[in-house]
């Protein structure tokens, strides 16, 4: 008799034991799963710091050559003008001088 109830205890302990493993092992994958989400947040959030950084980057070295190109493009243009001023008012003295004569 004493046998027996000691193999039910053993059993139930057993049984215990079981359940407090399934347990744990379920709050060890739940646990496993929430870091996998919160690095997983993470790696995205540096990610999208990233792509934000090299876009900005990028924008401040384009805005920097359209400033350069601008800026050559104006000193050329008042060469050119310089270049032929000169050259349009001998073509209207030409141009006066023939009609006056």
């Amino acid at each position: 008799m004493e046998l027996i109830r000691k193999i039910k205890q053993a059993e139930t302990e057993a049984a215990e034991i079981v359940e407090q493993a399934h347990a744990q092992a379920a709050q060890m994958a739940d646990d496993a799963r929430k870091q996998r989400i919160a690095a997983q947040a993470e790696a995205e959030q540096a990610r999208k710091k990233a792509i934000d950084a090299a876009v900005a980057q990028a924008r401040a070295q384009g805005q920097a050559e359209a400033d350069r190109l601008e800026a050559d493009a104006q000193a050329e243009r008042q060469k050119l003008r310089q270049a032929t001023e000169s050259k349009i008012d001998a073509a209207v003295e030409t141009v006066v001088n023939y009609l006056k004569g």
